[in-house]
């Protein structure tokens, strides 16, 4: 008994830090309806800035005052104030996508602000970290243990206070329906802004509680926090704050049990320890039915939020429409020919980059864009494509260009059985279920060597057609391959867009009761576009892997998947044209950027940038690219004459309302 307490009691701080995330989640999400995905990240911030602050002389309660108790809540208080406040209650796609922006944008903020230099653990806030206060049955409890504790019990209190008082029935009540709570002569924006601070106040916490069990302070640790902190929220059915409490402990003391009881060099140790929470909260997800319906909105009001527009392609005038097409294709010869001829190497390599990227992104377009299903691991099956085409090349010898097709085929299998515990999820549930698959692929999965190879990762090697060896050719004839490519898999998703599958998903995502009263099998048709976006993604990163010669399980992490769905909404994520768009402008603005001097330069300013452009989704859901092509277009309708546009107004004659809703998000 001696030795298990010893193995479980110094899990106990950890499992405070997941509980007070978790009780922040829920109360989010109970007082917002908002599922703060950016709750990690928030604790990052207040950990990094606290580690700077006690790194340059100050004082530790000044430190904490400055970084939890101002700093925290006020960029809760922004948060609310322009972003989610403005988010319609039953758009539970834009709350998701914003709060992705949020986690992936503010590390970016901070490295761009502060740099990237490494952070060494600062001091514990109240106690001495190397010396022992008192004996838990008889282990030892030292400074940092005591405080988790002590500031946990603390927590609990305040929220219960908080929840009693008439300002937590109003929050609870704020998150059914604002406009009804607002009609009742109730404030809701300043009950939804104070909900925020305060769940923000309790990030911030979380976050300088954690940062002492590290070396140092990383924006991964704080990920990992977060899903342990979604497990323990998703067992009470984020509506628990008990059960929240409950079970951010069990996951502190069953990863001490753990770490204790199984061998350090053992497969448990390594492979399934870290897997916990991603598994508990998988089998939660698909178990309980109450985490099902969070995506449904009990918003009365909800009716009165207007659809999202259709895409410009398919309400443009024939007139515009011809002179758009024929500018593009133009436009698209001139930059082929461009690269083939006149543009240095160090070009040509990142447009061939951008061209695999849009393979990966058009899988975006295809299960985001087409089923209305956010998909958190598209980077995961990209991955998958990869390690399999490089295993098959280097262990088979197998031709990498049928190794891709062998990856994609193996990304799509993956891809279907991912889809089978969540075919009765979508929205909230889903993009949660995919996350955890995502972060157990690489925690558990890539890094094993039969998959991932070796420490140094794997070399990839170019493909062969016929007598042309692209390792020996220049990077040109590699941009004409995925040029190609491209060009093919862009034709397949228009097909599926515009074919009976993209009829069955626009039909799903506008009404799936309604979609199956009329015989669509909803079960089979999202396992299909699962299954086909995966494919996609598997064959992108197969490309990917070609084209950098080496990979590792670093280039799939979950971070690109967040990062693949910010870039992708950015631009448009209905369209195909959207899907390429993002590609290019992704590696275009990367390589622009780096020019600048390294201090504001680079992927960090490049996907800030991106990140803060999707804050736009609440506003224009069709995509900011996609918004001011909108704009554009119909500026110049207003100034042509009715025969110059060659035709009726939009959707008022030569286009259907039908071709309209192929390209649109439900």
């Amino acid at each position: 008994m001696s030795q298990f307490l010893n193995y479980a009691v110094p899990g106990i701080p950890f499992g405070c830090s997941y509980a007070i995330v978790a009780v922040g989640l829920v109360l989010t999400y109970q007082a917002t309806g908002v599922f703060n995905f950016g709750f990690g990240a928030q604790a990052f911030a207040s950990a990094l800035l606290f580690t700077i602050l006690a790194d340059r002389g100050v004082p530790t309660w000044a430190a904490f005052v400055v970084s939890v108790v101002l700093a925290a809540p006020l960029i809760g208080l922004v948060l609310e104030r322009f972003l989610f406040r403005h988010i319609a209650p039953s758009n539970v796609t834009a709350k998701i996508v914003s709060s992705v922006a949020v986690f992936v944008a503010l590390p970016e903020l901070l490295a761009v602000v502060f740099g990237n230099e490494q952070r060494f653990a600062p001091p514990t806030l109240f106690f001495n970290q190397e010396k022992v206060y008192l004996h838990l049955f008889s282990t030892p409890i030292n400074g940092l243990e005591l405080e988790t504790l002590v500031v946990t019990a603390l927590v609990v209190l305040l929220v219960v206070a908080v929840r009693s008082t008439p300002f937590g029935l109003q929050m609870r009540g704020a998150v059914e329906s604002p406009r009804l709570l607002q009609l009742e002569g109730v404030p809701a924006d300043r009950v939804s802004a104070g909900a925020w601070m305060l769940s923000s106040f309790l990030a911030g916490l979380a976050g300088v509680l954690l940062a002492p069990h590290y070396p140092t302070v990383q924006s991964n640790d704080y990920a990992i926090l977060l899903v342990a902190a979604v497990a323990a929220s998703a067992l009470g059915g984020l509506a628990s704050i008990p059960l929240a409490l409950a079970g951010g402990l069990g996951l502190g003391v069953v990863g001490g049990l753990g770490a204790g009881y199984f061998p350090a060099s053992s497969i448990w140790h390594t492979g399934l320890l870290p897997a916990v929470p991603f598994l508990v909260l998988a089998v939660l997800l698909v178990g309980l039915p109450s985490l099902r319906d969070l995506d449904s909105s009990n918003d009365p009001l909800s009716a009165v939020d207007p659809p999202p527009p259709a895409p410009i392609t398919a309400t443009r005038s024939p007139a515009i429409d011809r002179v758009v097409r024929t500018g593009g294709r133009t436009l698209l010869l001139v930059g082929v020919v461009s690269v083939l001829t006149w543009v240095p190497g160090n070009w040509t390599f990142v447009l061939t980059t951008g061209l695999v990227y849009s393979v990966i992104f058009l899988s975006i377009t295809l299960v985001t864009g087409m089923g209305g299903q956010l998909s958190l691991c598209q980077a995961t099956f990209a991955g998958v494509g990869a390690f399999a085409a490089a295993q098959l090349a280097l262990h088979a010898g197998l031709p990498i260009l049928l190794g891709a097709v062998v990856g994609a085929a193996a990304a799509m299998v993956i891809g279907a059985l991912a889809a089978l515990p969540a075919l009765r999820l979508r929205g909230l549930p889903l993009a949660l279920l995919t996350l955890s698959l995502a972060l157990l692929a690489d925690n558990v999965v890539f890094p094993t060597s039969a998959i991932g190879g070796p420490t140094t990762g794997l070399t990839v090697p170019r493909p062969e057609i016929g007598p042309i060896n692209l390792a020996t050719e220049s990077t040109k004839a590699f941009f004409v391959l995925a040029f190609v490519v491209l060009v093919l898999c862009a034709l397949a998703v228009r097909r599926f867009q515009r074919g009976t599958l993209g009829r069955f998903l626009a039909a799903m995502r506008t009404s799936p009761l309604a979609a199956s009263s009329v015989g669509i099998d909803l079960n089979r048709t999202k396992v299909v576009v699962f299954a086909l976006s995966a494919a996609l993604a598997g064959l992108g990163g197969a490309l990917y892997g070609s084209l950098q010669q080496s990979i590792t399980p670093i280039d799939f992490n979950y971070q690109f998947s967040l990062v693949f769905v910010v870039v992708v909404v950015t631009t448009g994520v209905a369209t195909v044209e959207g899907a390429i768009q993002a590609g290019m402008g992704f590696v275009v603005v990367q390589q622009l950027l780096s020019y600048l001097p390294s201090r504001v330069g680079g992927p960090s300013l490049a996907v800030l940038l991106f990140a803060l452009a999707a804050f736009g989704y609440s506003a224009h859901p069709e995509g900011v690219v996609e918004y001011q092509k909108r704009r554009a277009t119909q500026w110049l309708e207003r100034r042509l004459p009715a025969a110059a546009r060659g035709g009726p107004t939009p959707l008022s004659g030569g286009r259907s309302a039908a071709l309209a809703e192929e390209g649109n998000v439900g």
